[in-house]
């Protein structure tokens, strides 16, 4: 039996209060243990410091700067990693041209070729946007070719069938098949590249959330840093939920399936008769190699 969406979201936010409630206990207490928690700020020092710096114009000063580098930098890789990705995963000639440099470019972190920006880029704004794009290509590059690879070749025969050429088939099979793929990279880049524009924000940035985290650091402003990470923590989380609201949304004529933890199969009795199946039945679904 599934939750009622109201007491999920209690459980939610239930989970969440414990948490702080046992940061509170632990700092104010000064419990030193193995780890010395009595150097950490308390909650309440974490939300003063929060409501200090929402009060000022640098805050959403370094909100803007920091959203504005995530989305650009993001769509780019979006668009150039769905591209290359179909590219690679359609085209024999694509795999052996990129494919030895993409492999050989992908394990460099992204937060590494912050020198390479440096140099490359007139601006750090540039550069930031340039680290934060290659931090979001590769997982939806390899995603997108997966996902692509991976879809079954009975739809494109069937389309060629009908008469449909490339751009038919790319429109109407492999960009629609890959849509839950390619969205799967989308989630895993956007995550990435709040990592790495963070990262290149205190290495080379002068405005930004990362930009500021690291001067409270330098300052000594501990309630400071955590505004930061807080902040940091809560727009990686907003942003990752509209790209999988959107993926949710384009992919909506997926079936959906509800996962109940620990839901189990009930037992069928000897002799008694088999559950009524909801929905067509197994002679009724038509195999997918017999679709034209």
């Amino acid at each position: 039996m599934t939750r009622r969406p109201l007491a999920r979201y209690a459980l939610r936010v239930a989970s969440l209060a414990a948490a702080l409630g046992l940061w509170q206990l632990l700092t104010s207490l000064d419990v030193d243990l193995w780890l010395r928690f009595s150097q950490f700020p308390t909650v309440t020092d974490v939300a003063h410091g929060f409501a200090d710096r929402v009060s000022g114009g640098d805050y959403w000063t370094d909100l803007t700067d920091s959203l504005t580098r995530i989305l650009t930098g993001f769509a780019l890789a979006a668009v150039l990693g769905v591209a290359t990705g179909v590219l690679v995963a359609r085209s024999r000639l694509a795999e052996d041209l990129l494919g030895p440099v993409l492999e050989v470019i992908r394990p460099i972190p992204a937060i590494a070729l912050v020198p390479v920006a440096i140099l490359l880029f007139p601006s750090n704004e540039q550069g930031i946007v340039f680290i934060t794009c290659t931090a979001a290509f590769f997982p939806v590059l390899v995603s997108t070719r997966h996902a692509v690879r991976a879809l079954t070749p009975v739809w494109e025969e069937a389309v060629r069938t009908l008469g449909g050429g490339r751009w038919r088939i790319l429109g109407s099979v492999v960009l629609p098949g890959a849509l839950p793929g390619i969205f799967g990279g989308l989630s895993v880049g956007i995550g990435v590249s709040w990592i790495c524009v963070i990262s290149a924000e205190m290495i080379s940035g002068q405005y930004g959330v990362g930009y500021r985290t690291w001067q409270d650091y330098t300052v000594v402003d501990y309630p400071g840093v955590f505004v930061g990470m807080v902040t940091i923590g809560v727009l990686g989380w907003v942003t990752s939920t509209l790209v999988e609201l959107l993926g949710r949304r384009l992919t909506h004529w997926l079936p959906r399936t509800s996962y109940v933890p620990g839901a189990r199969t009930p037992r069928r009795v000897h002799g008694a008769s088999a559950p009524v199946p909801v929905g067509p039945t197994a002679k009724d679904e038509v195999p997918h190699d017999q679709l034209v």
